[in-house]
C-alpha cells in the first residue's frame, strides 16, 4: 500500500477513496493499523487542509472504532479546521460506519478550550449528518459561540444575516443556556462578524419569541453573579441593556440586583445601581441600606458618588427613615478618597447623623514585618522517579529556575549512573508532552529547543547522536569568549543577541556532552538558594571534592557568576591551596577579580507618542565584557518579549540592577502595551541582592502602572519586599514614575491602588517619600495627567500618617491658582497636611 500512503501525504483524496473501495473489511482494518503506525512515525507530522481531509477519510474508512479514529484525528498535529466533512461523511456511509456521531462526541471532548474553533465546524457537520444532539462541554460551546460571528468563506459568499442564521441554527435551543454557564465564553461573544454583533441578535430573537426572554435575562444575571474577567463580562452587560428589563422585572429580581450592587465588579455594580434606582419601585429598605454600606467602602468613585446621591434623594423623599439613611451615609466618611469622605460626612450631618471625631497618630517610619530570607535550594535529585516527576512539573509550569536547575543537575547525575532506568521512565513522559515535536533544527540559541534536546538525549541515545553536532557548534562559537580577566586585556566585541541566552545555551550544550560520561557528581553551579545564589564555601567544597578531575568550563563560569559580591581573602587562600586551575579561578574571583559593576544610563527610545525610558549598560572604563553580560543596548520599542526572562535573575542573582536593565523592555511592555505577566519577575528580582539603580527604579514604576492587575500586584509585592529589607529607593522610584507619567508614557490612574495597598500594609513612609518625588514633575506638566489629584490625596494621607515633613516643589504654585478644581482642592489638602 505504498501508493496509498503517498496519496495520503499529497492530500489526494480521490486516490485514497479508490484504494479503500478495493478492500474488504479485514484488509481495511489491517490497513488501519498501518495508518496509525505511519502517522506516529512521521517526522514531518503536520496534517491540514487536503492532507487532513485525506487522513480523515482514511480514518473512517479503515479504523474499527470511534475511539481509535478520535485518537488519530485528535492529535495536536492534525488540524481539522478546513477538512471537507462531506467527503468524510460519504466515506463513512460507503463503509456503513455506525459510530460517526460517537466520533464527533469524542473529538468534541478533545477540543482545546483556547482554540475551540479549531475543528469545531467539522465536528458540527458530523453531528448534523447523523442528526445527533450537540454536546454541551465547555470547549464545544465556545466553538459554537465563535461560529456565530465567524462566517466560513463558503457561507460568507451567501451573505446570510446573523439573525437568519441563528434563527435556523439547530443547536440554538440546546446551547444558549450554556452561554451563561461557561467561564470566559463572553470573550467569544464580544466580536462581530460582517458588521453583525451576537448580543443584539440574541435580544432580537427574544423579542420575536424565538428565544425565551426571561430565560435570557435570568441567564445574564446568573453569569454576572458568578463573575468573570472584565472582557468576558462586557457582552453580558450589553445583552442586559438590549433586553431592557422593565421596572416590574427588576423589582421581581431586586435581591439579585442588590447582590450585584454590593459584590459585583465596577461595571456590574453600576448596572445594578442604575436598574434599581431607575425602576421607580420600592426596594426592601434594610437590604438597600446594607448594600449601601458595602458600596460606600468600594474604591469605585463614580459608583460611590452615585450611591451618595441616591441615598440623599431617598432621605429627602422618606423623612421618616432619614436617620437610618444618615447612619448608612456616615459609613462613607471613612472612604479612602478625601472628596468622597467629605461629601458623605456632609450628607450624613444634613440628615441628622452626628459624626465622632477621630484622632490620627502619626508614625514616622514604615511598620513592616522583618524581611524573610530566601529559602535554601531543595536538595539534589538522586532518584529516577523524582527526576521524572520534576520534568513533568517543568512542562506544566513556566519552567521555574529552581526546578530547572535541579533537573539539569539530576540529569547529569542519573544519566551517568542509571541511564537505562532513566530512559525507560522518562521517555513516555516526554512523548505525552510532545517534547521536541515542534522544535526547529536550526534554533541553536533557543533555550527551549536546547532544553528539550538535553531531555530527549537523556531518554533516547539516538536523539543524543542527532544533537551532538549542534552542541559542538554552540560551544565552538563561544570558545573565544573567555570570561576572565575583565581588566588588562584587549576590548572584546559583545556577542550579537542576548548574552543571557548565550550563557544558558552554552551551559545546556555542555550538559548534553556530559551525558556520555560516567559517575558525574553533578553541577558546580547548582544553586544553594532558591534565588539562584551559590554559597562560596559550597563551591569551594565541590571543587575540593573533584580533586584533579577536569572542570567543565561553562559550569564553572555560571558558578562564579552566582557567588555573592565581595572579597573573601580567607576562603581565597584555601581555594588557591587546592592547586588546581579551578581553585585558582575561585581564589582570583574571591580576591576581587569578579564581574565589575557596569555603568548605567537612562535613555529614551522611540519618538512622538511611542516613547519608552530604558537603561543602557556598559562595562566600566578599562574593563572588557567578553560575554556581553555588562552590555545592554537601547532596544527599540516593539522588540518581542523573551519567553525565558524568568530565568535571568537566577543567572546573576547578586547583580539586581544589571538583570533589571536586561529585563526592562519587557517589564515596560506590561505598562505600555497589552502584555501580561511580564512584571511577574519583579518579586524574584527583589529577592536577589546588589544595587538596584535606575533600572530597578524604572522597572517598579512601570510595574506599578501595568495594564493587568496581576502585574501590578507583583510590583506591589516587590516594593514591600525591598522596603522591608531597606533596599527600596523610594525617591528614585517616585522620580522615575513622575517623569514617565508627565511624558505620557504611563497610565497614572493605575498606580493609586497599589500605593494605597502599600500604605495599608505598613509602608507609609516609603509611599510618602515616593509620592513626594513623583509629584513635582506631574505638577510642572502643562496639563497634569489624569490621576494626579488621586496621588495628591494619597500624599496628604501619607504625610498625616507619618508626620514627616517633605517639601514638594510646585505644590504652592498649584494652590495659588485658586478655584475649586479637584487638582487645586487636593493640592490644598496636601499643603494643609504639611502645614499641620
Amino acid at each position: 500500500m505504498t501508493g496509498f500512503f503517498r496519496a495520503l501525504i499529497r492530500g489526494d483524496v480521490s486516490t485514497v477513496e479508490a484504494a479503500l473501495h478495493t478492500l474488504d473489511e479485514p484488509a481495511r482494518r489491517a490497513l488501519g493499523d498501518e495508518l496509525v503506525a505511519h502517522v506516529r512515525s512521521r517526522r514531518d507530522n503536520w496534517w491540514w487542509g487536503k492532507e487532513a481531509t485525506a487522513l480523515a477519510v482514511a480514518a473512517v474508512g479503515t479504523l474499527s472504532t470511534a475511539t481509535k479514529a478520535a485518537a488519530l484525528l485528535g492529535r495536536r498535529s492534525v488540524t481539522l479546521e478546513d477538512v471537507d466533512s462531506e467527503l468524510v461523511v460519504a466515506a463513512a456511509r460507503q463503509r456503513g460506519v455506525p459510530w460517526l456521531a460517537d466520533l464527533a462526541y469524542r473529538l468534541a471532548e478533545r477540543l482545546p478550550r483556547s482554540r475551540a474553533w479549531d475543528g469545531w465546524h467539522f465536528i458540527a457537520d458530523l453531528l448534523l449528518a447523523e442528526k445527533a444532539p450537540p454536546p454541551t462541554g465547555d470547549a464545544f460551546v465556545a466553538g459554537w459561540a465563535h461560529s456565530m460571528w465567524w462566517v466560513r468563506s463558503a457561507e460568507g459568499r451567501q451573505q446570510v444575516p446573523m439573525l437568519d442564521r441563528l434563527r435556523a441554527d439547530p443547536f440554538l435551543d440546546a446551547l444558549v443556556p450554556r452561554l451563561f454557564e461557561v467561564d470566559g465564553i463572553g470573550a467569544d461573544l464580544a466580536f462581530t462578524g460582517s458588521g453583525q454583533a451576537v448580543t443584539p441578535t440574541l435580544a432580537a430573537l427574544a423579542m420575536e419569541g424565538r428565544l425565551d426572554r426571561m430565560a435570557l435575562l435570568d441567564g445574564v444575571l446568573g453569569r454576572l453573579l458568578r463573575g468573570d474577567r472584565p472582557g468576558a463580562l462586557r457582552p453580558f452587560l450589553a445583552l442586559h441593556e438590549q433586553l431592557g428589563p422593565s421596572p416590574d422585572e427588576v423589582a421581581a429580581r431586586a435581591s439579585t440586583y442588590l447582590r450585584l450592587l454590593a459584590d459585583g465588579p465596577g461595571p456590574v455594580a453600576g448596572l445594578a445601581q442604575r436598574a434599581l434606582r431607575d425602576s421607580g419601585r420600592e426596594v426592601e429598605f434594610e437590604s438597600l441600606l446594607d448594600a449601601s454600606r458595602v458600596v460606600l467602602g468600594r474604591p469605585d468613585k463614580v459608583l460611590v458618588r452615585a450611591q451618595l446621591s441616591w441615598l440623599d434623594r431617598l432621605a429627602r423623599q422618606n423623612p421618616e427613615r432619614a436617620a437610618d439613611i444618615a447612619e448608612a451615609l456616615a459609613s462613607g466618611a471613612e472612604h479612602p478618597a478625601a472628596d468622597l469622605r467629605d461629601r458623605a460626612a456632609t450628607l450624613a450631618q444634613r440628615h441628622g447623623h452626628r459624626l465622632v471625631a477621630t484622632v490620627t497618630v502619626a508614625v514616622a517610619d514604615d511598620e513592616l514585618p522583618p524581611p524573610v530570607s530566601p529559602a535554601p535550594a531543595p536538595s539534589p535529585i538522586t532518584e529516577v522517579d523524582e527526576l521524572v516527576e520534576a520534568v513533568a512539573v517543568l512542562h506544566a509550569q513556566r519552567w521555574p529556575s529552581s526546578t530547572l536547575e535541579r533537573v539539569l543537575d539530576g540529569l547529569v547525575r542519573l544519566t551517568t549512573t542509571d541511564r537505562d532506568r532513566l530512559a525507560t521512565a522518562l521517555l513516555p513522559v516526554l512523548r505525552r508532552a510532545e517534547v521536541g515535536a515542534w522544535d526547529h533544527e536550526w534554533a541553536e540559541f533557543n533555550v527551549l529547543v536546547q532544553l528539550n534536546g538535553v531531555l530527549l538525549a537523556a531518554a533516547a541515545p539516538g536523539e543524543a547522536a542527532t544533537r551532538r553536532d549542534k552542541w559542538s557548534r554552540i560551544l565552538s562559537q563561544s570558545l573565544t569568549r573567555t570570561m576572565r580577566p575583565f581588566r588588562n586585556r584587549p576590548a572584546v566585541e559583545p556577542p550579537h543577541g542576548s548574552a543571557l541566552t548565550l550563557v544558558y545555551c552554552a551551559r545546556i550544550a555542555e550538559i548534553g556532552q556530559r551525558l556520555d560520561g560516567r559517575n558525574d557528581p553533578g553541577l558546580l553551579a547548582a544553586p544553594t538558594s532558591v534565588t539562584g545564589a551559590l554559597d562560596a564555601t559550597a563551591l569551594y567544597e565541590r571543587l575540593a571534592a573533584l580533586g584533579d578531575r577536569p572542570v567543565w568550563r561553562w559550569d564553572l563560569t555560571q558558578a562564579l557568576l552566582r557567588l555573592p559580591v565581595g572579597v573573601d581573602e580567607a576562603l581565597a587562600t584555601r581555594a588557591a591551596a587546592l592547586g588546581t586551575p579551578a581553585g585558582d579561578e575561585l581564589a582570583s574571583w574571591l580576591r576581587g577579580d569578579a564581574l565589575p559593576a557596569p555603568v548605567h544610563e537612562v535613555v529614551t527610545v522611540g519618538r512622538r507618542e511611542r516613547r519608552r525610558n530604558v537603561v543602557t549598560s556598559a562595562p566600566p572604563e578599562g574593563a572588557a565584557d567578553p560575554l556581553g553580560l555588562l552590555t545592554v543596548p537601547a532596544h527599540p520599542i516593539g522588540r518581542g518579549p523573551h519567553r525565558w526572562s524568568n530565568l535571568w535573575p537566577a543567572l546573576l542573582p547578586g547583580h539586581r540592577g544589571l538583570v533589571a536593565a536586561h529585563l526592562l523592555p519587557e517589564i515596560a511592555s506590561a505598562a505600555q502595551e497589552d502584555a501580561r505577566d511580564f512584571a511577574m519577575v519583579l518579586p524574584v528580582l527583589a529577592e536577589c541582592t546588589g544595587e538596584g539603580g535606575p533600572a530597578l527604579d524604572l522597572a517598579l514604576a512601570y510595574g506599578l502602572c501595568a495594564r493587568h492587575e496581576v502585574d501590578r500586584v507583583a510590583a506591589l509585592d516587590a516594593l514591600l519586599m525591598l522596603a522591608a529589607a531597606g533596599d527600596l529607593d523610594s525617591p528614585g522610584v517616585g522620580g522615575q514614575l513622575g517623569v514617565l507619567a508627565a511624558d505620557g508614557q504611563l497610565t497614572l490612574t493605575r498606580v493609586a491602588t497599589p500605593l494605597r495597598d502599600a500604605m495599608a500594609a505598613g509602608a507609609r513612609l516609603s509611599v510618602w517619600r515616593l509620592l513626594a518625588a513623583a509629584l513635582p514633575p506631574l505638577l510642572a506638566a502643562p496639563t497634569p495627567p489624569r490621576g494626579t489629584p488621586d496621588l495628591l490625596n494619597l500624599a496628604a494621607e501619607a504625610a498625616a500618617a507619618t508626620g514627616v515633613l517633605i517639601e514638594v516643589p510646585g505644590l504652592g504654585d498649584v494652590v495659588a491658582r485658586g478655584g475649586t478644581s479637584r487638582l487645586v482642592t487636593e493640592a490644598r489638602r496636601l499643603a494643609t497636611a504639611l502645614a499641620a
